[in-house]
């Protein structure tokens, strides 16, 4: 069985690979975060290129192209060792059908694995938390399909476990109108098959009365796979303090975005708030989730306009005084952490079933 003590596959990154840095960093500073960066990848929690990839569907990845900020070289020159590909529909779509969003959200999992297919060498469909090791030792990144909207949850519970046949391991409440302003019960029927399919809830964009009362009612870990400090900046897609203070009281991960309306326009802007998360949710509490995968025109921070940027933003903590066992846990023992604790909820719900 793979774990975080397998000897990994070098992907040959150094610091002289990656592109001129817009921010300046310490060289020794970035050399160590690349050697970090080679044992404890990033596992990046949201990625949004399928859906742009389902718009052009014959964009090469396995290419840099200026048309959007994600491939495969990028994703290795940044150290990303795991990604979960965000399923969603736009946020401009809210008032779309329920079948409708149904709909789409299979369009979008059938191109992800279409993604899957169409790169073997370098993506490596994961279904499980030893799926993620495998991958990073084999020289692939691991690729989690989800979250999908909980919208496509209406009154039976069919959808959830046809996800999760498909792959699926991640399900957005927000929006759902068993997630609004209450958890209903049916929500918490949504809870606990969740917790038995081994799938995570993503808290992102719940009110946070709604986002503590689904981190309460869930056995397993949740995440929020992208946000931002709301102390820092109050913008409504950041999470106040009080969420992130019910995530580590439930063991969960807040995984910072590379958002300039989210975080501001600099790399140690998103620095700060990584510095803030940690503070309130923990060390152990604390992740990535970029939010790239789109194509020009998305503010991002300068230093971090696309996945390559990954080594100097460690390097900046590396600077700040975070010890490296804590990088470490940021990048990817996080991560791997709460899909652990996932199925192994999942397999206690087994047992008492």
């Amino acid at each position: 069985m793979a774990d975080l003590q397998d000897e990994p596959h070098s992907v040959g990154i150094g610091a002289e690979d990656l592109p001129a840095p817009a921010v300046a960093v310490a060289a020794g500073a970035l050399d160590r975060a690349v050697a970090l960066l080679a044992v404890h990848p990033v596992a990046d929690g949201c990625n949004t290129l399928v859906r742009t990839l389902h718009q052009r569907p014959y964009h090469d990845i396995e290419t840099s192209d200026t048309g959007v900020d994600t491939d495969i070289p990028r994703l290795r020159a940044g150290g990303v060792g795991a990604q979960f590909w965000s399923l969603l529909v736009p946020s401009a779509c809210a008032d779309v059908s329920g079948d409708q969003v149904l709909s789409d959200t299979l369009d979008q999992i059938d191109t992800a694995l279409t993604l899957m297919r169409r790169y073997p060498d370098s993506l490596l469909l994961a279904l499980t938390a030893d799926d993620l090791a495998d991958a990073r030792n084999r020289g692939r990144i691991a690729s989690y399909l989800g979250p999908v909207p909980g919208r496509t949850l209406t009154d039976s519970l069919g959808a959830l476990r046809a996800f999760h046949a498909l792959g699926v391991r991640i399900l957005a409440p927000a929006g759902a109108p068993w997630a609004r302003e209450e958890l209903t019960p049916f929500g918490h029927e949504v809870v606990r098959e969740a917790n038995r399919l081994a799938i995570l809830l993503d808290l992102t964009d719940c009110p946070p009365t709604v986002a503590c009362r689904l981190a309460g009612a869930s056995k397993a870990p949740v995440i929020i796979s992208n946000t931002a400090a709301a102390s820092l900046n109050p913008h409504p897609g950041n999470v106040t303090d009080e969420v992130l203070a019910a995530l580590r009281e439930a063991n969960g991960l807040a995984m910072v975005t590379f958002d300039t309306e989210r975080t501001g326009d600099s790399l140690h802007a998103v620095a700060d708030h990584l510095d803030h998360v940690r503070a309130i949710a923990g060390p152990h509490g604390v992740g990535l989730g970029a939010s790239f995968g789109t194509g020009p025109g998305h503010p991002r921070p300068t230093g971090l306009t696309d996945p390559s940027g990954y080594p100097r933003l460690i390097a900046e903590l590396l600077e700040r005084g975070w010890p490296e066992s804590e990088v470490a846990l940021l990048t990817w023992g996080n991560a791997q952490r709460v899909l652990r604790d996932a199925e192994f909820t999942s397999r206690a719900a087994g047992h008492r079933r």
